[in-house]
């Protein structure tokens, strides 16, 4: 090249560049760089093909507080909501939250950053990720997408479930606050399979999901179930369609929605009586649970999923963000906002649930006060056994407890023949959350102005669902788009066609069973493997300081060192103990799903039958199968590696290049297209870290044929196409 060449001179000068790279090594024109950015996927460039201008123009988030509504809202779901109270209540309550906390600053939060961080960076989907990270463990970017598949296939049907729920709520009294009239002739009798169990429970296993005795038997397609599947598909599929821009828009309601329902419920909630039986029960710390390496087990787990860790979505709606944008505030800000939600969502499912253990406390002293009297009345029991202050009128919790305890020591010997009920409050209290559509379900009848909160409840939890979908689809969608280049359009809707069809077995009658198998084998051992191995790739095999160097200069600053050493040793040594012991929980207890029978109108804990057992295996090892494949093609070069691609990055005022990772036979063209951002980037002007094996930022290299092998990193365009 001429040593007056356009770009030795820039080189050699601390001028902000203007010019895009193409136009430089062409001797063309200088063109505006706001309007122009580097395609690196090394593709012939047709602008035919490309449309007007030849410009591939990746999408941007209108504002930042756009992305972060979207992280918000796909890592605050329904987990938060239910899980979340379920677990801290099964754990100890309060003595919960300080595992829970420890574990989100020092697995959850650097392993949040780091993914948020590598998207905005390299700005691809999964894939192109870690093809770029390290080409060998490319697979991990197939196995996220695998993973997001499997999950939104069934965590869509419970979309579904709370439309069946949320159109059902439109009546008065609510369809499940009594049990159903049979008329046989002129007699009328109540439901044997209700009566035995409850309205709510039964209204959930029979109304909406009619279900089978076991998983072995079918039972057709629950017709209701399927169309509200298609409605969730539908929905799912019109928010994706036109790209983040509409989903984005999306989110401002989908994810500050459920805040608004979740402090009205609050607010409701503490107005309840019993409210603050339940709340004073959720915080009242069982210290010796502290010290279960099972709680510890569960809360890294709940850290796992609540964030979103592994699946893509994360990488993908980071890698629309500028380049210049300070993902570390982005990162620990909705880390927190999600620890937030959830002790709110906690607060309101106890404060509901305690008013709910209240009412079946009174019904129990109730019932069990008209055994007394009937045992009274027929001289089986003594009326001296009753104290002279108790008034079965007006019976209080504390009045039928004093009269019990009495009793039972008076009549030791025949105590169990009279089948009275301690009625304990912290009994009804410990009975847990249970199921959205059971617990939550039954403590609404309660409330005043019932169908209206039902509405609002089951609304927030489509919301929350949606948000979450989003996400799940971003993983699947952004890195085929990225890798493959097929049209937007026609991928979504293909990709919602197919998954509705598949998501056919899970509303068939015995569709429940598969929903729990998938929800509980086809992602946490898979998602704890990739995560292991994003975080081995960056800290091992990219190396830690290398990418945290790059990392400071696209911040502008240098982050804590805390990530440094959580990268490195802390977060790999937490996940790969996890991962360990839920194998051990895996081959110490066989793999089982909790029935319905009919019968009975009872749960039962079945396992799983040969078949089923084959199916969870397979969505195991399918899950994790992109890995070892895509190693061994790459290792072996059966497949191209990706090292010849461009890898691009920014410092201010001068142009450099990084021949680190490329073969002897590269081929790479420089290809003009558009920038969507037009702000300056804040990098600092310190010389890059070139990584090993880097010599001269001037040094090329050339083939054969005499084209230029070589990687630029460029100052001035933050939304260059990485």
């Amino acid at each position: 090249m001429p040593k007056n060449s356009k770009v030795t001179q820039r080189e050699h000068s601390n001028e902000p560049v203007t010019e895009s790279v193409a136009d430089l090594l062409a001797h063309q024109e200088p063109v505006d760089y706001r309007h122009s950015v580097l395609n690196v996927a090394a593709e012939n460039w047709n602008k035919q093909e490309d449309g007007e201008g030849g410009v591939e123009d990746r999408p941007a988030w209108n504002s930042k507080l756009q992305y972060i509504l979207a992280q918000v809202g796909y890592s605050v779901g329904l987990g938060n909501v239910w899980r979340f109270p379920y677990l801290c209540q099964k754990n100890g309550g309060g003595a919960y939250l300080v595992p829970y906390l420890i574990l989100l600053i020092i697995i959850g939060l650097p392993l949040f950053f780091l993914e948020v961080a590598v998207g905005q960076m390299i700005r691809r989907g999964s894939i192109g990720v870690w093809n770029y990270i390290c080409p060998r463990l490319g697979g991990i970017g197939f196995a996220s997408c695998l993973v997001c598949l499997f999950v939104g296939l069934y965590y869509n049907v419970i979309i579904g479930w709370s439309i069946f729920y949320f159109f059902k709520s439109f009546q008065y009294p609510l369809p499940w606050s009594e049990c159903p009239i049979i008329k046989n002739g002129t007699v009328a009798v109540v439901e044997p399979e209700c009566e035995k169990s409850s309205a709510t429970t039964y209204f959930w296993y029979r109304e909406a999901l009619d279900i089978s005795d076991n998983i072995s038997e079918s039972g057709g397609l629950n017709w209701r179930m399927t169309i509200c599947l298609l409605a969730a598909w539908s929905i799912v599929g019109l928010a994706m369609i036109k790209g983040i821009q509409s989903s984005g828009k999306v989110m401002y309601f989908s994810s500050l929605f459920p805040y608004v329902v979740l402090i009205c419920f609050l607010v409701r909630g503490l107005l309840l009586r019993g409210a603050v039986d339940g709340i004073l029960h959720m915080f009242t710390p069982k210290l010796d649970k502290m010290l279960d390496p099972l709680v510890w087990r569960e809360a890294a787990t709940q850290v796992f999923f609540a964030l979103g860790l592994g699946f893509g979505g994360v990488i993908a709606f980071s890698s629309y963000n500028k380049q210049d944008n300070n993902c570390h505030f982005d990162a620990v800000l909705v880390s927190f906002i999600n620890f937030f939600t959830s002790i709110l969502a906690t607060l309101v499912v106890f404060a509901v649930l305690g008013f709910k253990a209240n009412v079946m406390n009174e019904k129990c002293v109730i019932e069990n006060a008209e055994k007394i009297l009937g045992y009274l009345n027929h001289k089986i029991l003594s009326h001296d056994l009753i104290p002279p202050h108790v008034n079965f009128s007006h019976l209080t919790a504390k009045d039928y407890s004093e009269m019990y305890h009495v009793i039972k020591t008076v009549r030791e010997d025949h105590f169990q023949e009279l089948g009275l009920d301690p009625c304990l409050l912290e009994d009804e209290l410990n009975k847990g959350t249970g199921l959205a559509f059971i617990a939550f379900t039954e403590a609404m009848t309660h409330f005043p102005a019932s169908p209206f909160w039902s509405v609002m409840f089951f609304l927030m939890l489509i919301n929350l669902g949606l948000g979450s979908m989003i996400g799940t689809m971003a993983g699947i969608t952004t890195p085929i788009i990225d890798t493959f280049k097929v049209r937007k359009e026609a991928l979504t809707v293909g990709c919602c066609i197919f998954a509705f069809f598949v998501g056919l077995i899970f509303v068939q009658r015995s569709g429940n069973y598969f929903v729990v198998m998938f929800d509980d084998y086809s992602a946490t051992l898979p998602l704890t493997v990739v995560v292991i191995l994003e975080n081995i790739a960056v800290a091992w095999i990219y190396g830690t300081k290398k990418f945290t160097q790059e990392l400071s200069e696209m911040l502008g600053f240098q982050p804590c060192r805390f990530y440094f050493y959580t990268w490195k040793y802390i977060s790999p040594i937490c996940m790969a103990g996890l991962m360990t012991a839920s194998i051990i929980q895996l081959g110490l207890h066989p793999p089982g799903y909790s029935a319905w029978i009919r019968e009975e109108a009872a749960e039962k804990y079945l396992y799983y039958p040969p078949w089923s057992m084959v199916v969870l295996i397979s969505l195991i090892i399918l899950a994790t199968l992109p890995l070892p494949v895509v190693f061994i093609l790459r290792q072996f070069h059966l497949v191209s590696d990706g090292s010849n691609a461009l890898s691009v990055t920014y410092k201010k005022g001068r142009m450099m290049k990084d021949i680190s990772n490329l073969d002897d036979n590269d081929e790479t063209r420089f290809i003009l297209s558009k920038v969507p951002s037009e702000a300056p980037s804040p990098m600092p002007t310190h010389r890059s870290y070139l990584g090993p094996g880097s010599t001269s930022p001037l040094e090329m290299s050339t083939v054969a044929n005499g084209r230029y092998s070589s990687d630029y990193l460029m100052a001035t365009t933050p939304e260059s196409e990485l």
